[in-house]
């Protein structure tokens, strides 16, 4: 709570009291006592508020159920069957390690919110990791051939040379000049931050001054992204325990303990975002029931098995956690008609052609220099465009490898998704207009798992209903259209 007051009454009391360099000493006091005032306000209620929370939470694991008891006037009791607990993930920022405590989240398996979960806030690491093994213990299964228990993967510090080629670092180089320019504002201070920047480069083109402050701020990004990588993957091991069950452990500040069980899990996704897949990287995600979405919890990513690390390693991990001998993520793929690649070309050739043309139209009226811009924008977005086009369309794909059932797509998100074919609970198959006209239709295969749907996009219409048939044999084929027998 202190922490908290601190964030947000700092910035109040700079605000008021006219900034730090401010000499009306009045002001500045009576710009300091409300701050204050309002710091332990927050502070003394929040504390009090926390020890009647814990004074009244009481949590009991019998031998079928696991029970939370917890509230002063509206006591809340919820409980969940144990053989249907599916999770134990723990959790420990800075202050709980300081402490030796951790947050302990129990779950399902289901997308139920509240009623799947149960959290525990915080209890001791011990405890933790005690109520860890005896809420997942199951009996040890008899490893696959080749495939170990134990380590699966560990950190090596070599891959954080691809936190900088991640989206991530232009985000952060952002969010940099914004939170300058905001705190700034706070203290009063802006328009002397522009006055500086603009002292800088005075005597500087513009378009130099954009790039060069372009520069900077995609330099803070990637010091951001460097920084974000090294809290997020510290410390990194993927392991598999005995019983059948995945375990993600990560975090410098913030520590992180996952567990996926392999019963939960249906498939993979080999992520590569563009610029990891320039450099030859990419991650592996898991495709499974339960996963925790993003709002459960704000500064994990649950479902990220292996962050971005050499492609080749990426194809090994995903074959052990699935137990194959090789990874059906790199099975050869069937290529997709030349139709996918012609309606791509016409995507990328509209979108390069958009802001041309809302320069161009202008410039007709007005002339001279938007009329350059706008030919030097189609110069460099019409290639740009039609290499982006036939990178999407090389990156189509599907195919069956074994029991998983392969779809790659994508351009500055390429995935490649290998998913059982056991777990496809349905198919459906779009196809638009100008996808008629082509020949070419949509698959996408529904599950309970993951997304929930991944698709095979523009293939050729026969083969892939073939596809379909074979990789679930006997779901789609009551609608499948037979050519009528001969004599008929």
């Amino acid at each position: 709570m202190a922490g908290v007051a601190c964030g947000v009454c700092v910035p109040v009391l700079l605000g008021l009291s006219g900034g730090p360099w401010s000499g009306d000493g009045p002001r500045r006091g009576a710009g300091v006592l409300l701050p204050l005032a309002v710091a332990v306000v927050l502070v003394l209620g929040g504390a009090v508020v926390e020890y009647v929370r814990w004074t009244r939470t009481r949590y009991r694991v019998g031998p079928e159920r696991a029970e939370l008891h917890s509230g002063l006037l509206l006591v809340k009791r919820r409980s969940l069957a144990r053989e249907r607990i599916r999770s134990v993930d723990l959790t420990a920022h800075p202050l709980l390690r300081v402490l030796g405590l951790v947050k302990v989240r129990i779950g399902t398996g289901e997308h139920t919110g509240g009623d799947s979960t149960l959290e525990l806030h915080p209890v001791s690491r011990a405890e933790g990791e005690r109520l860890r093994r005896e809420l997942l213990s199951r009996p040890a299964a008899p490893a696959a051939d080749g495939h170990r228990d134990g380590e699966l993967a560990a950190l090596d510090p070599r891959w954080i040379r691809y936190a900088p080629v991640s989206f991530v670092a232009p985000l952060l180089g952002g969010a940099a000049v914004g939170g300058v320019m905001q705190v700034s504002d706070w203290v009063g201070a802006q328009d002397e931050v522009i006055d500086w920047v603009g002292d800088r480069f005075r005597a500087t083109p513009v378009v130099w001054a954009v790039l060069a402050l372009g520069a900077v701020a995609l330099l803070a990004g990637v010091v951001g992204a460097l920084g974000l990588w090294v809290e997020m993957w510290w410390n990194y091991r993927l392991e598999r325990e005995p019983g059948g069950t995945l375990r993600v452990r990560r975090g410098l500040l913030t520590t992180r303990s996952i567990s996926l069980e392999e019963r939960r899990l249906r498939g993979v996704e080999l992520v590569e975002p563009l610029g990891a897949r320039l450099t030859g990287a990419a991650r592996v995600d898991a495709v499974a029931t339960g996963i925790a979405e993003a709002g459960d919890e704000r500064h994990a990513d649950h479902k990220t098995l292996l962050p971005a690390v050499p492609r080749v390693l990426a194809h090994d991990v995903a074959a052990h956690v699935l137990r194959q001998a090789a990874a059906p993520t790199g099975a050869p793929l069937t290529a997709h008609p030349s139709a996918a690649r012609t309606r791509r070309l016409r995507w990328g050739m509209g979108a390069a052609l958009l802001p041309v043309l809302a320069l161009a139209v202008p410039g007709v009226a007005l002339g001279g220099e938007l009329l350059a811009v706008a030919a030097g924008c189609a110069v460099v977005l019409l290639p740009l465009g039609a290499l982006l086009a036939l990178d999407a369309y090389r990156g189509l794909g599907h195919a069956i490898s074994g029991d998983y059932l392969v779809a790659r797509s994508g351009t500055a998100r390429r995935a490649t998704v290998a998913l059982h074919r056991g777990g496809v609970i349905g198919w459906t198959v779009r196809q638009s207009y100008f996808q008629r006209r082509a020949g070419l239709v949509t698959l996408t295969a529904t599950t309970a798992a993951g997304a929930g749907a991944y698709h095979v996009h523009d293939a050729d219409r026969a083969e892939v209903l073939a596809f379909a048939e074979a990789a679930v044999p006997g779901l789609l084929e009551p609608f499948l259209e037979r050519d009528a027998p001969r004599g008929e």
